[in-house]
């Protein structure tokens, strides 16, 4: 009897996968100077078409070149980048996969040193033990509101023309979207504040201009079951978003958590009885089940087959949601279908050098690398060791490695 991973997915509005497997958004930091996509992007998502991911999640794609969340962001703004996109939708939909670019403003994370300022909700900084890695953020105006909802529905409607078969609106990890979501973040009065009514509306706005600028483009949101921090955005509250957001049409909903401040969506202060389950949010998505009754993917920590299996079975999600896995096993659908393995080990990148672990960002270096190394037609390297890859990163890029980056 074939794998329930396996089983193809219908929606009642449409939207379609060849099997459950959800590739969640990773940073590649692959595009040009001109933050154009590059051969080596299109190598890469052409290897994970290849592997037999169902759905496929770009990295951040900015809607804006004036905020960035790293150097090498591609931005999709206007016509000028649809040559490019065209190639990368080419390359990516191959062996019927779906290709889904994930749109984001990062708001006021992004980092020192890669744009000259940023705006958020709320002229409030990240907490002090982040806080000097970015710049102290101004209040978006309402004018400014406007224009990056439209800017959303632009670069959604050329992802379409591009031959992308879907996008995701990030409204997770701390970007804009969720800096608006929060009442940590978003202390303003004004219609885009106040109760959760008023600080989802961004969000919805977003939604609404995407779905006017594409028609019935399938639409994924990403979204936080919680913040994790003290008067943040709560589970409750997103309870309350994703039963407005099925409301609106929205075709699926993947649930993460966490955000710079407090990063659950890596592992990171998620407790070990947690992590032996492997599904990181699968107990708020069994909580959201009996509120909803769209499509559901949970990332974040699924390393086993059974593992998948369980969560799939037990209907709290409808996709399993993997991202660094497929950073080391591009094939990873393919090798556990053919039973070639039954699980994959990801042992914590650590030098064993505490005053090195605790400032720089080794797990985020390490599997960019991996991902480089795909993008480059090399082969990865599994037991690559960390230190090895922090001196590599050092000679190039500098002190530049230990500033604050992109989680996912």
């Amino acid at each position: 009897m074939e794998s329930i991973l396996y089983k193809e997915f219908t929606s009642k509005n449409g939207m379609k996968s060849k099997n459950r497997f959800f590739k969640g958004a990773m940073s590649e930091g692959l595009a040009d100077k001109n933050h154009l996509p590059t051969e080596s992007l299109y190598r890469l998502y052409e290897k994970w078409a290849e592997g037999g991911t169902g759905i496929v999640v770009t990295g951040n794609v900015m809607v804006d070149r004036r905020a960035l969340g790293e150097p090498k962001n591609v931005v999709v703004e206007d016509e000028k980048a649809l040559p490019y996109l065209e190639k990368w939708a080419e390359r990516g939909t191959g062996n019927n996969t779906e290709l889904w670019m994930q749109l984001n403003h990062p708001g006021k994370q992004s980092p020192k040193g890669i744009v000259s300022e940023t705006v958020a909700p709320s002229a409030i900084p990240l907490h002090k033990s982040i806080s000097r890695f970015f710049p102290h953020p101004r209040e978006i105006t309402p004018t400014e509101i406007a224009d990056v909802i439209k800017r959303f529905g632009q670069s959604a409607k050329l992802a379409k023309t591009a031959g992308f078969t879907g996008v995701q609106i990030h409204g997770a990890h701390g970007y804009l979207i969720s800096q608006f979501l929060s009442p940590r973040h978003n202390h303003r009065q004004d219609e885009w504040g106040g109760d959760i009514h008023g600080r989802m509306k961004f969000l919805m706005e977003v939604y609404r201009e995407i779905r006017s600028q594409t028609g019935s483009f399938p639409i994924s949101v990403k979204m936080n079951s919680a913040d994790f921090m003290k008067a943040g955005f709560s589970e409750e509250e997103a309870i309350f978003v994703a039963e407005q957001l099925e409301k609106e049409g929205v075709d699926l909903l993947e649930i993460s958590g966490g955000t710079y401040e407090n990063p659950q969506m890596t592992g990171k202060n998620v407790k070990e009885s947690t992590k032996a389950r492997e599904a990181y949010f699968i107990d708020f998505a069994r909580k959201l089940r009996k509120s909803v009754d769209m499509p559901l993917c949970v990332t974040g920590g699924f390393r086993s087959k059974t593992g998948m299996e369980s969560a799939l079975e037990s209907h709290a999600t409808d996709f399993v949601g993997v991202a660094r896995p497929l950073a080391v096993y591009p094939n990873l659908p393919q090798l556990l279908k053919e039973n070639r393995i039954q699980e994959v080990q990801l042992a914590p990148i650590k030098t064993g050098l505490n005053w090195i672990d605790s400032r720089a960002p080794l797990e985020i270096t390490w599997y960019s690398q991996q991902l480089e190394r795909i993008g480059e037609g090399k082969e990865v390297r599994p037991n690559h060791p960390a230190l090895v890859s922090l001196l590599q990163s050092v000679l190039k890029n500098g002190k530049d490695v230990f500033q604050m980056k992109r989680v996912k």
